[in-house]
């Protein structure tokens, strides 16, 4: 089989995940360099490091005659960002991709969610991306040889989920921060796309009528083999990582089993026009009702006198 990222060296953070063990494990099957970057914490983020979650997966690549190393640390810190770039350069003199494959959950209705639940969700998720994206562009904008960002987003962001608003909000951040780095960063050939995926991991595990109150195993011990199986997310990864990615740029990719997709972008679905700048409150109460809160209704344009 051909290696599709023969000679790229990639970091993946949340690498020793249960999504991003697959990333790292499949990237090194496919010829690439890989620091897998992770704290080893739980799902929550509040257990510390475990650097043994993280040795694991990088024995396992380098026994499999891959070449990966580690990297303990809260990738939301600028100065552990920064670290796992500078490491990427001085074992291997260049940086290819860039992975953002991690995140915890602290979920909680809106009108009970603390300012820590939420502070400490999007400072992992969007400042989690925002830093080591910092410093892998400084790289790319002086090297100009291109690299590839790739971001994990979610239908919570897309769709928003009722008890997630730290998720939700921090979702949706990630598609608007990879949406300015495609812009920014394509004249260095650099590209930037997110992943939008379903697949069963610890974190899916915390979902809606979760496991923990009935008998058996968790869900995403069972995922193995079965169109549930994060391993299914990482082909869409890889061929956006790979060369011929170079003419995709600013999307967001939903994949899970057998399935792969482009999400549309936000449009404007319907639009009124007034004669006049500054509307007639009385006049737009009349109209909009019917027609932009209206369902289905044709032709999406209408010009008012």
């Amino acid at each position: 089989m051909k290696q599709h990222l023969s000679g790229k060296t990639a970091i993946v953070t949340g690498g020793a995940g249960g999504m991003g063990s697959q990333i790292s494990r499949i990237f090194a099957e496919q010829g690439a360099k890989v620091i897998v970057a992770d704290t080893g914490a739980d799902v929550e983020g509040r257990m510390g490091k475990d650097p043994s979650k993280v040795q694991a997966i990088v024995d396992s690549i380098n026994e499999s005659g891959g070449e990966a190393i580690g990297c303990i640390g809260d990738v939301s810190e600028m100065d552990h960002a920064e670290g796992l770039v500078r490491k990427a350069l001085e074992n291997w003199g260049k940086l290819d991709i860039l992975v953002c494959a991690h995140g915890i959950l602290r979920e909680r209705m809106i009108f009970n969610m603390t300012e820590e639940e939420w502070d400490g969700s999007v400072k992992s998720h969007l400042k989690g991306c925002f830093a080591p994206t910092k410093f892998a562009s400084i790289h790319w904008r002086q090297a100009r040889n291109g690299g590839r960002i790739i971001y994990f987003t979610s239908v919570a962001g897309i769709r928003g989920a009722a008890g997630q608003p730290n998720y939700s909000a921090a979702q949706q951040g990630k598609i608007g921060l990879m949406l300015s780095c495609a812009n920014a960063l394509d004249r260095y050939g650099v590209t930037a796309n997110c992943i939008s995926p379903v697949a069963s991991t610890r974190m899916t595990d915390r979902g809606v009528g979760t496991w923990e109150s009935k008998d058996g195993p968790a869900p995403s011990t069972m995922a193995e083999g079965t169109e549930k199986d994060p391993k299914n997310v990482v082909p869409a990864i890889v061929l956006l990582a790979s060369d011929l990615g170079a003419n995709i740029t600013g999307r967001v990719v939903g994949a899970t089993g057998n399935q792969i997709s482009v999400w549309r972008e936000p449009e404007r679905d319907q639009t009124l026009y007034s004669a006049e700048p500054y509307w007639d409150l009385d006049r737009l109460f009349q109209i909009m009702p019917a027609t932009l809160a209206a369902e289905g209704l044709e032709p999406p344009e209408f010009v008012l006198p």
